[in-house]
């Protein structure tokens, strides 16, 4: 290993993307194709090195807008963005040591993804499928992290409604729940949570046609971000 003048040897902070979206009625995550070595040829998480002067979550932020066009906040065109967690280990990168800090961006309906930087391709792939093949670095972890992380934080927060349009029915944002979860859920008592808890869900007072029956009353989210009491995964 080479030391720089001061002793120190080469070190460099990367963030990586989690971004994950329900299409075609699937949990899915964008993973990009390595063009250059180490793992060229592998599927990975997005992601990049951190530039001179850049903070952490203007790199994700660049790296979200990079790969999907999307930016952070609320509202159509943007995502959630959050943190995940940090992965170092001394041998996560056979190039130097890499520290990664991932980070988790949800949106809902996500174009289709254009490569950037150093990746081949990029696409959407079923979060199942994608853990089941290789991945490159140690992303299969920080992709597993991520996925429970969504699944978790649909229990006592509101990021559901990340998944959803700016308006949408109470019968959509189960379909959030079921397919983050992987579980059906009873159409009465998860409408009846969900009206019910204060602030989770803002009335439009506007209605669609959602199916066979009368037309559907459509939300937008409201103003709490945590939910009281939480809704429990089964098991």
């Amino acid at each position: 290993m080479s030391y720089d003048a001061a002793g120190y040897p080469p070190f460099a902070v990367t963030v990586d993307l989690v971004a994950l979206t329900v299409r075609d009625e699937a949990l899915q995550v964008l993973l990009v194709t390595r063009g250059e070595e180490p793992f060229a040829g592998v599927r990975a998480l997005p992601g990049g090195f951190v530039r001179e002067g850049e903070g952490l979550l203007a790199a994700a932020e660049r790296e979200l807008a990079e790969e999907t066009g999307l930016h952070a906040g609320t509202g159509a065109g943007r995502a959630h963005l959050e943190q995940l967690a940090t992965y170092g280990e001394p041998d996560r990168d056979p190039r130097m040591r890499v520290v990664s800090v991932a980070h988790l961006a949800l949106a809902p309906s996500l174009p289709e993804p254009r490569p950037g930087g150093d990746a081949a391709a990029a696409a959407w792939l079923v979060v199942d499928e994608a853990l089941a093949g290789p991945l490159a670095f140690d992303h299969a972890a920080i992709l597993r992290d991520g996925v429970e992380r969504a699944r978790a934080k649909l229990e006592y927060t509101s990021l559901a409604t990340a998944f959803c349009t700016p308006e949408f029915t109470v019968s959509r944002l189960r379909r959030v729940y079921e397919i983050v979860w992987g579980t059906p859920l009873d159409p009465r008592n998860f409408h009846r949570k969900v009206t019910s808890t204060p602030g989770f869900l803002e009335d439009t007072g506007r209605t669609v046609a959602d199916g066979p029956g009368r037309p559907a009353a459509l939300f937008r989210a409201g103003a709490t971000t945590t939910l009281h009491p939480p809704f429990l995964r089964e098991g």
